[in-house]
């Protein structure tokens, strides 16, 4: 990978992990677009490097509510900070559950499946579409509501479905406040980010051997700053409602790579 490829890859990152337009699905359209062809090891360890520097502009921006999860466990006390720590760990078992019994099915959704993510812009688009419009609240999360918006977090691996956007729609939809829903959509996600790369680093995949450092410096450190910012940004947005903007984007995207894939099978 050259440099200029790990400094779009790695914004592409740093956006789309936080933004609501899937990360997946744009980094699926960026391989086909650029023809990247990167080996297995190579393509493991820019995807362990890129997921930790936007983990890590997570743990910055949510340092103190991270701070309370941590307290909330190790209290052993039924109050609000255990409680919330309680509706993380709820949120995270589907989505893990998923990773780990269907691991293989699920890596068969990548891999230039340019249509698929397309159709999943699309309903990412919806979804995004239908929160925007929802009424504004102050609701909390509770712990039924955790376990709907875990099991959206699921769903959500596939390849252009927003992780971000499929879990701050749904936590919306069921009423919640929406900086709360949004606050918790990326704390929910820090967990499984270190699970999954801990996991990749004892695959078999996984090695250091021969791969040079400095795409995966440039692309580590401009997903970080990205992320940095489009965390901040998300936030901002989500609480004044704009996720319909997004929603028209994906509708936009989601059309160009199912035509992209119409043209190139026929």
């Amino acid at each position: 990978m050259s440099p200029f490829e790990a400094i779009v890859f790695g914004l592409i990152q740093g956006l789309t992990e936080f933004l609501p337009v899937s990360s997946s699905g744009h980094l699926e359209l960026t391989n086909t677009v650029l023809g990247t062809d990167l080996d297995p090891e190579k393509s493991m360890m820019m995807t362990v490097t890129l997921h930790f520097a936007t983990a890590l502009s997570t743990v910055i921006v949510f340092r103190k509510e991270l701070i309370r999860v941590f307290k909330g466990l190790f209290q052993f006390k039924w109050n609000d900070e255990t409680k919330f720590s309680l509706k993380i760990i709820l949120s995270m078992i589907p989505a893990a559950a998923v990773g780990v019994l269907l691991n293989d099915e699920i890596e068969s959704f990548f891999g230039g499946q340019v249509m698929l993510v397309g159709f999943m812009l699309l309903l990412t688009g919806g979804l995004l579409f239908l929160a925007d419009r929802a009424k504004k609240t102050e609701k909390d999360v509770s712990f039924k509501s955790s376990i709907l918006i875990g099991i959206s977090q699921a769903i959500a691996i596939l390849p252009g479905i927003s992780r971000s956007g499929a879990t701050i729609s749904t936590a919306v939809l069921l009423g919640i406040d929406r900086e709360k829903s949004a606050r918790f959509s990326f704390l929910m996600v820090v967990p499984l980010i270190f699970g999954k790369m801990a996991k990749d680093l004892m695959s078999d995949d996984f090695t250091m051997t021969g791969i040079d450092s400095t795409p995966l410096i440039i692309g580590f450190f401009t997903a970080l700053i990205t992320g940095l910012v489009a965390c901040t940004w998300m936030i901002s947005l989500v609480k004044k409602a704009k996720l319909k903007y997004f929603s028209f984007y994906c509708f936009a995207v989601g059309l160009a790579a199912i035509t992209y894939s119409f043209i190139n099978v026929s």
